[in-house]
């Protein structure tokens, strides 16, 4: 963001553009209430009050909409912000912000709205990150975890944090500037404390596996024979016909993938079947290669076989490949079988594509081995910029620790301890640097 436009009036349209019931257009900064009654048919705006009334370019009525005016320091940016509530549409929203634009506003860049809330202290870094969480979570489990930010649980635990170590620095440095007054702090007291801190910090990074897998979601690939019915359980699983089923070996060519929501974001890939055959052309053998990579990249495999034709040495060739991974073996085809003649193993999952039978219990233990964590697991979700940030924190802590307890000289010590405290202030954005705050609001969508 250029400097010199970030105290100028911003607008969008912060609602998707398409057909819908409302669309919101948004303005923000010193001149919003100049610019909304040079548009509108009103000419005052209490705020607080919602008001009613018309959009107007050049005395023409745009669309009858509702006004919420939001004085400064009481709005989402704690600057002054008008929200405009139209009819939705493609042109109406449009047409409104052209009229806004046109009398005083510019429009806004990427993630300004909420950039603008960090720099007036109404979101520290951590919930602001956490409404772009929110925006673009992929399960509703993730969504209610990045609700937990932006309500402050992890910016509190890191200001807790931050309180004891800078109570711990501020000894160290009374010790050192004043020691004919003030006694350095005993050595015991420093293990204490740093023990302590890094305790709290690792609580934080225990967690950091469990935040990437529900904000990343993972890859779970349908990998087998040909003609075993990986398609065919591709769409059972998503309840959709989107992958085409035939009886001829070789059908599926390529790598298809969509998305499921089973607790966390999954990427389910259905795969080529695996063979070697010299019947098979140049496509289906550049498809084979695919399945393999697609395997590989996977978080889980789902093998799958034909259980009316029992496992073959085909497939025994097919799971050794992949059975280094977390996978679970699924026999397919059980229509074709009598009772007394499935298979009994409790770890193979029996299925019927056809009878749409086994397919609940195939998605209940995806989600048993997906979401494996507990709620400590998820206390507190971080992203990859605020884990490094901790990890920072830690190295330095564990430095002043070794020092600590080789009763080194504590003005050396302090070097540490202050690092520490800055590594934790990245998160919360006391310490940023231009480049990592863009970096971060560039990937919000406009209009937030």
């Amino acid at each position: 963001m250029n400097i010199n436009q970030e105290f100028e009036t911003i607008a969008a349209i912060s609602t998707p553009i398409g057909t819908g019931g409302v669309g919101v257009i948004r303005i923000s900064g010193d001149r919003s209430f100049d610019v909304i009654k040079k548009i509108s048919n009103k000419t005052e705006f209490p705020a607080g009050k919602i008001c009613h009334g018309w959009i107007m370019d050049n005395g023409i009525k745009i669309d009858e909409v509702v006004i919420l005016p939001f004085k400064n320091p009481n709005s989402y940016t704690g600057e002054d912000v008008i929200e405009i509530q139209c009819h939705g549409g493609v042109n109406v929203v449009r047409n409104i912000l052209d009229v806004v634009l046109k009398n005083g506003a510019r429009i806004a860049e990427r993630g300004e709205f909420t950039k603008r809330a960090f720099l007036n202290k109404k979101l520290d870094l951590s919930q602001a990150e956490a409404v772009d969480d929110l925006i673009h979570a992929k399960t509703s489990n993730f969504a209610i975890q990045s609700a937990k930010n932006l309500s402050g649980v992890l910016a509190s635990k890191i200001n807790e944090i931050k309180g004891e170590i800078f109570e711990t620095a501020s000894r160290i440095v009374a010790g050192i500037d004043f020691p004919e007054d003030v006694a350095e702090p005993e050595y015991s007291y420093l293990n204490e404390k740093f023990e302590h801190s890094l305790t709290e910090i690792n609580r934080i990074l225990a967690c950091a596996k469990s935040s990437d897998i529900l904000r990343q979601g993972i890859k779970v690939a349908i990998v087998g024979r040909p003609n075993v019915g990986k398609s065919s359980l591709f769409n059972a699983l998503l309840n959709i016909d989107r992958a085409i089923v035939t009886d001829i070996a070789g059908t599926t060519r390529d790598v298809i993938k969509e998305n499921l929501e089973l607790g966390v974001g999954i990427t389910l890939i259905d795969t080529a079947g695996i063979r070697d055959c010299d019947e098979i052309d140049k496509v289906e053998e550049i498809g084979i290669e695919y399945s393999k990579q697609s395997a590989n990249d996977a978080d889980l495999i789902l093998f799958l076989y034909d259980s009316s034709v029992g496992f073959t040495d085909e497939d025994r060739e097919i799971y050794n490949f992949v059975k280094d991974k977390p996978n679970i073996i699924i026999a397919n085809k059980i229509d074709l079988l009598p009772e007394n003649k499935i298979n009994t193993d409790k770890e193979t999952i029996k299925i019927s594509t056809v009878l749409n039978r086994g397919i609940d219990e195939l998605k209940v233990k995806i989600k048993d081995i997906v979401c494996d964590f507990s709620p400590e697991d998820t206390e507190f979700i971080t992203n990859k910029r605020q884990q490094a940030c901790l990890l920072k924190c830690k190295e330095s802590l564990e430095r002043a620790l070794k020092a600590s307890k080789k009763e080194e000289l504590q003005d050396m010590i302090y070097i540490d301890v202050k690092s520490a405290l800055l590594s934790l202030d990245e998160i919360t954005g006391e310490v940023i640097t231009d480049e990592i705050l863009n970096n971060i609001f560039d990937h919000f969508c406009i209009g937030k």
